[in-house]
């Protein structure tokens, strides 16, 4: 769930992110007091950032975000990738993501529920297909307030190899 403040610096520094050949991934606005504006990005074509993009990045949107002014007060700009726990955001992501564990919480309580973990089945007609410890869910994309992936130990021994992870095969277990 995006609110106002975060809509208008997304609309204030898409066209620069993508300009330099990033896509957007996500952003947020948290913190009282010392606020702090995260920007997530990554390279549309390895869905990787480096240091050095992060770094280029965050010196042309600080100047756009000085100029559009879209967030009231004093905050500070946090430019990094989306990370192994990375969000999904839109229906692309969950997509691109299918056969991996996610976690996700919803806006709604679906089965009494809010709070699902599974196997990452797929999304058709807005519909996110789910499979759980307790059975196939499914969970409509539009009730969905916050969703990532789920890193696990034989993922993140991958990573440390310097190899991509691969999708988990058979049942989740919680």
């Amino acid at each position: 769930m995006t609110y106002e403040p975060e809509r208008r610096a997304a609309a204030a520094i898409k066209p620069t992110v993508e300009g330099m050949g990033f896509r957007l991934v996500r952003v947020r606005l948290f913190g009282h007091g010392q606020r702090t504006l995260q920007v997530m990005a990554e390279r549309p074509e390895t869905g990787a950032m480096a240091v050095d993009d992060c770094t280029e990045l965050s010196r042309a949107l600080s100047a756009v975000l000085d100029v559009e002014d879209p967030i009231e007060g004093a905050y500070t700009l946090e430019v990094s990738s989306p990370g192994m726990d990375r969000p999904l955001v839109e229906e692309q992501d969950f997509a691109r993501f299918v056969g991996r564990e996610i976690k996700l919480e919803t806006a709604r309580p679906i089965d009494g529920r809010r709070r699902f973990r599974g196997r990452l089945e797929g999304i058709a007609q807005g519909m996110v297909a789910l499979d759980t410890a307790e059975g196939r869910q499914a969970v409509p994309f539009a009730d969905i307030r916050d969703a990532k992936l789920v890193v696990t130990e034989a993922q993140l021994a991958e990573a440390l190899k310097g190899r991509k992870p691969q999708p988990s095969a058979g049942k989740n277990k919680d």
